[in-house]
């Protein structure tokens, strides 16, 4: 399933969602500037290479840099093809600029960073002896769409579905699409060795970000402004004129 767009409409520029997608263009732009063996070089240095925080002793005996935790952010910026960065992207400008909108741009950025640590984390836990480089940005993408599942259930998402070689278009609730690609990742991670399929796609990295926004979104939510008050002043009731009668004074 394909998704084309959502319904909700933003209110505000998605500054940050568009400074993410502008970034990782540009580093993959770099990347494919690179000599081959520079670009191995980048992405066993800045990806998650889970075996390296396992086995610190292999790591340096096979040549990594000291010890540190970046990876687990500069992974996000990483790509390894064309198809793996547009897709990616193109996720992240359907469902980015909602959740972006609820957040506000500081928090939103907080929220998105995060969420890709907690997918590489779950996916260093997943397979800890993997040597294996894994990079992208879809689980910290996966996150944002745990956040749009909570925050808007019942948007509509119109959806490509190509069946055999002709394509159909449907409407779809965001619980059933967003819920079905989840179920989709978990079943694959499950039923893989490692968390890895044969296309290296690195289903745990995708649950771990799908979860970690589901779960903290609530924290990053901006408080919505209270409109002014408005007071309400309750009249006495007053007699009608045909109500009114004149005073006895012999009463």
């Amino acid at each position: 399933m394909i998704p084309i767009r959502d319904t909700v409409p933003s209110r505000h520029a998605p500054v940050i969602t568009w400074s993410l997608i502008a970034v990782n263009l540009v580093v993959f732009l770099y990347q494919l500037a690179l000599p081959e063996q520079a670009q191995q070089q980048l992405i066993l240095v800045y990806g998650i290479v889970p075996a390296r925080f396992t086995h610190p002793g292999w790591a340096s005996s096979v040549g990594f840099p000291p010890e540190s935790l970046w990876p687990f952010v500069t992974s996000q910026f990483l790509h390894g093809g064309f198809f793996h960065v547009l897709a990616n992207m193109w996720t992240l400008w359907i469902f980015g600029d909602n959740v972006e909108d609820r957040m506000g741009p500081l928090r939103f950025l907080a929220f998105y960073l995060l969420c890709g640590v907690a997918a590489g984390v779950l996916l260093w836990m997943s397979s800890p002896d993997s040597e294996l480089p894994t990079i992208g940005a879809s689980g910290a993408i996966a996150g944002v769409l745990g956040a749009y599942l909570r925050l808007y259930p019942r948007a509509r998402i119109l959806t490509l579905i190509p069946i055999f070689i002709i394509p159909f278009f449907f409407e779809l609730p965001a619980f059933f699409f967003l819920g079905f690609w989840f179920l989709s990742q978990l079943l694959n991670g499950t039923f893989s060795v490692g968390g890895h399929a044969a296309e290296g796609v690195a289903w745990w990295a995708h649950v771990g970000g799908f979860i970690a926004g589901l779960a903290i979104c609530p924290l990053f939510l901006r408080r919505e402004r209270a409109g002014p008050v408005r007071r309400h002043f309750i009249l006495p009731d007053v007699p009608s004129r045909a109500e009114r009668r004149p005073l006895d004074p012999w009463g």
